[in-house]
Parts: C-alpha cells; structure tokens; sequence
C-alpha cells in the first residue's frame, strides 16, 4: 500500500512546489557544472516544456536555477535536447546560446553517445540486436480520439508468397535507429541496455512496443494501439510486485538516460544513478543489477 501511495503520488508532487522550490531540487540533482553546461539527473514525472495543464517544467525555472547556481548575476540556462516527462536521468543545459547552438549540433550530427536503460515486459527475440524502423505519427481512431508516434516499415511481407517486399515509403516518416541487448530477464521481465543512434520523438517507447513486442513496464500509451487504457501486466509480474491489475495504472515509466558522452573538447562522460522506484522495481521483479 506504501509503494502504491508512492508510486501514486510521483507525477503530481513536482507540479505542487513553488518555482523556487523546483530549482532548488534541480540544484541538488546537479552532477557537473564547468563554464559551458550544466549537468542534471533530471526527475520523474517532471516535463521539459510547458503545455496545457503544467504548472511548473523545466524550461520555466531556468533563469532561477541559474542564478541559484551563479550567486546572483547569471543569464538564463539554455536546453540543448529534451527527454520525456517520465524518463529519469542524464540531462544536459548550457550555459550560454552558443554553447547550446554547438551541443544542439553534437546532437544532431549523431556524435554523442546516449545509453538508456528499461525495464520491458516479455523478453526480446534475438535478445541484442539493432530495430530499424521508420517512425511517424498517426491519429488513432477510437471513442477518444488522440495521436501516438507509430512505426511506418519500409517493407511489408507479401500475403500470396509470404516474401519481403518493399513498401512505398511514407513522406513523413523518419529513420529511427535503436541499438538493444538484454542485461537480465526475471518475472517475464526484462532489463534492457538502449542505445538510440537516432533521436526521433518516443523513439525507444515506439520500437521496444511495436518493433519487438515488448514494451516498457508503466508505459500505458504504447502498449495498446487503438485505446487509452493501462498496461495490461503478466499473472508473474503482478504477483512479484505485489500488484493487482487494477492498480496497474500507478506504474511509472521504466526508462531512464543512464549514460551520456559529449565530445566538447575531451569526452565528458556522465553517469546517472537509477532512480529509487526503479532499483525497488528491479529487487521486487529479481532482476540482477549488472556492476557498472
């Protein structure tokens, strides 16, 4: 019941706390500083950008940051990527437009090197391998209607001879990279080592769900394709979690930026611990830790 209480409560308690307050949090979470960026080990449930129905994101409380981390007389902190409201972990901000400007363009140039790590239902077939598949987005029709990012294959399997055959490319489709290999597999679950070589929005929700049929645990928007319902988790799972299927909706996303590598000048390599809920998650499924 404590757990589920938690587990509850993590989306809504960084949209409660005063603007001052959230810096303050991202101040603690700071990992590396130097005259160019800013490190963070970003939370869960905490949005990049702002929108309908947010009160506080990470975007807004960057002048306050900056200033809490400069005494006083700094300019606004700049964002150099985003990563999703619910992913945890390794988060990168620059001190400067130009020193954005420059890791934006690391970024897209594909030189730096991300590592996530999820924990999946089911277990991926081969169990490390690379899923290239272009990625777009779709609006899904049913009694609610809403959008969801979605494969769109560049081949399709023939219905007479069952061949491979190239199908005709969607124009607004783009190329999507992802690089996996299992770490360890308990409770028909797996833990899995992600290395997105492209950066598409939902890229590794898209392709761990609809490319290898395994989608992450608490990600209850890319398990099913057609409703808005909770993650639908094995009888095993349940039971080492000590959950019932009508609780399932308080899972959070099991995804988190482990490991980033900026080439600005020297590599600078960063590490992010997992987040609490997420090593509770892994002692209650007996997925091993690998030593890193």
């Amino acid at each position: 019941q404590r757990w589920l209480r938690e587990l509850a409560a993590m989306s809504q308690q960084l949209q409660q706390v005063h603007p001052n307050v959230l810096a303050k949090i991202l101040k603690q979470k700071t990992l590396y500083q130097n005259e160019e960026i800013v490190v963070i080990d970003k939370p869960y449930g905490l949005p990049v950008h702002g929108g309908p129905g947010i009160k506080n994101c990470i975007a807004d409380v960057l002048p306050i940051l900056a200033k809490m981390l400069e005494n006083m007389k700094a300019e606004p902190l700049h964002l150099c990527h985003r990563l999703d409201k619910e992913t945890t972990g390794v988060m990168v901000l620059a001190r400067s437009k130009e020193a954005a400007e420059k890791i934006r363009l690391l970024f897209k140039t594909r030189q730096v090197e991300k590592v996530y790590w999820a924990i999946v239902l089911g277990d991926p077939d081969p169990v490390e391998g690379v899923v290239e598949i272009p990625i777009v987005e779709k609006e899904v029709q049913s009694h609610q209607s809403h959008y969801k990012m979605t494969l769109a294959p560049s081949y399709r399997l023939c219905p007479e001879d069952g061949k491979v055959v190239r199908a005709r490319r969607n124009r607004h489709a783009e190329r999507a990279v992802t690089r996996y290999r299992r770490l360890a597999a308990a409770s028909a679950c797996s833990l899995l080592e992600l290395q997105p070589i492209t950066g598409v929005k939902h890229q590794i929700r898209v392709h761990l769900a609809y490319g290898l049929g395994c989608p992450i645990l608490g990600d209850h928007k890319y398990s099913h394709w057609s409703k808005l319902a909770p993650q639908k988790l094995p009888e095993l799972t349940l039971r080492r979690l000590k959950l019932e299927q009508s609780k399932a909706r308080h899972l959070p996303l099991h995804l988190h930026a482990h490991r980033l590598c900026l080439p600005l000048g020297q590599p600078l390599d960063f590490v992010c611990k997992l987040p609490l809920f997420f090593q509770k998650t892994l002692r209650k499924l007996e997925l091993d830790i690998p030593k890193d």
